[in-house]
């Protein structure tokens, strides 16, 4: 799903958000969150990994991408927020996975599939309690068979308890 620019993006309030992110901590980019990501794109097999915090924009304060040698696009720190699949997420509150982009008209024409060369996705909320903090998600230039979404969606699943179980024992904050 993809929100125009300047339209209000269908998430938790900011000031509960804010609340929520200093709560945990959260205030930029982390080497624990950056190592998450690392280790979730090697188990999924593909160059790209963020734990993404959602505010004005989407930030990655995990991130894992392709060496400088590679010949895959850069990603930064900071993507709009109507760009990728995260947004989706944010708006549902439940897991999505993309074996294949292209096998759903709704998210081919999304400007990651053209910009960075996006064909696979898989994406979950963090979630602390009704509070959407942000996404854990891997992204990949070659598509999947469809039969792989279920071992997409096991892994990101569990990689996104694991960030909030790390991120709750790091807060002192109860689940």
């Amino acid at each position: 799903m993809t929100f125009p620019t300047g339209t209000p993006h269908p998430r938790t309030p900011q000031t509960e958000l804010d609340a929520a992110l200093r709560a945990f901590g959260l205030t930029g980019p982390e080497p624990e969150l950056d190592a998450f990501a690392a280790q979730l794109a090697q188990e999924a097999g593909v160059p790209y990994a963020m734990v993404n915090i959602f505010g004005a924009q989407q930030q990655f304060f995990g991130l894992h991408t392709p060496g400088e040698d590679s010949e895959l696009p850069t990603v930064g720190r900071a993507m709009p927020l109507d760009h990728g699949f995260c947004p989706e997420v944010v708006a549902r509150k439940k897991a999505l996975v993309l074996p294949d982009v292209f096998s759903s008209p709704r998210f081919a024409g999304n400007r990651v599939v053209d910009e960075i060369g996006i064909r696979t996705y898989a994406g979950v909320p963090l979630l602390h309690g009704d509070t959407v903090l942000g996404t854990l998600c891997f992204v990949g230039p070659v598509e999947r068979s469809l039969s792989t979404g279920r071992d997409s969606l096991a892994l990101i699943k569990r990689r996104g308890s694991d960030v909030m179980e790390f991120l709750y024992r790091r807060a002192g904050i109860q689940p």
